[in-house]
């Protein structure tokens, strides 16, 4: 057998690919001389899951793309079954020096349908993050809510302690025989707490459609999914200095409450 590095040692011994005296090596066994040592090299050597998740990208150049986030499932985390882990299937590498794996730079919840920001080097990502930290990337999202609202306002309570706020405005109202009345209603949060827009509504006793963590008991609808739409996000494009706006439009369990023409 030829020479083996210390490194690759340390792998196989890792991998469970060494036996002394036919048990199993760790890296703390002490050789006494006379050992009988196999190295066992698989046939086949596993190749990680690839999640195949196809996404609609709505854009994409060679700092970022803009995807659109389906309801279900999680934007990063622990989770094989993630966006994140979705982006490289999807999206084309960017042709630049600092190209990298492909990350979103803000997240939306689960539940959540809509657009969603990936930065494709270690440049566009960096600077998208400080972007949405500073405040100098406009989001607009679209909920369908329940109950008797005002045509529009401000919601200012803090959020786990820190200031909040989320700017609404009722686009459409429609009568339910369940829920008395829905609203279609157009949000900007100002700013960036989790759970804001769903918590804030709550507050005011008007819930968005769906939400199983934050409405009332006998007014939540099972198996139809959280009404909240990540819409638009409107900012300068950090590298060719260009306003964008990029927009997801309603999804279709939208429309079938609401004929209007979002604004």
């Amino acid at each position: 057998m030829g020479a083996i590095t210390k490194s690759a040692l340390k792998k196989a011994i890792k991998k469970r690919f060494i036996t002394v005296n036919d048990v199993i090596a760790t890296s703390g066994i002490m050789l006494q001389g006379g050992e009988c040592i196999r190295l066992c090299i698989p046939d086949e050597v596993s190749i990680p899951n690839r999640l195949i998740f196809p996404l609609k990208v709505l854009f994409e150049d060679d700092h970022l793309a803009v995807i659109h986030k389906p309801a279900g499932i999680l934007v990063s985390g622990n989770k094989f079954k993630t966006i994140t882990n979705a982006l490289v299937q999807n999206i084309q590498q960017s042709n630049l020096p600092d190209a990298t794996k492909p990350q979103p730079v803000h997240r939306l919840d689960y539940a959540t349908t809509g657009i969603l920001l990936v930065g494709k080097t270690s440049g566009s990502i960096r600077i998208l993050n400080k972007m949405f930290e500073d405040k100098k990337i406009e989001k607009t999202y679209y909920a369908i809510t329940i109950g008797e609202m005002n045509s529009g306002g401000k919601i200012t309570s803090e959020i786990e302690g820190k200031k909040s706020q989320s700017n609404y405005r009722v686009i459409e109202s429609v009568f339910s025989k369940r829920f008395g009345k829905l609203n279609l209603v157009k949000l900007k949060p100002q700013t960036g707490r989790r759970h804001q827009l769903r918590k804030h509504l709550f507050s005011i006793c008007n819930p968005i459609l769906g939400d199983k963590a934050y409405g009332m008991a006998h007014l939540i609808l099972k198996g139809k999914g959280l009404y909240l739409h990540a819409y638009s996000l409107s900012f300068i494009h950090p590298f060719t200095h260009k306003k964008v706006c990029f927009k997801d439009e309603f999804t279709q369990r939208f429309e079938k409450i609401f004929t209007s023409t979002i604004q």
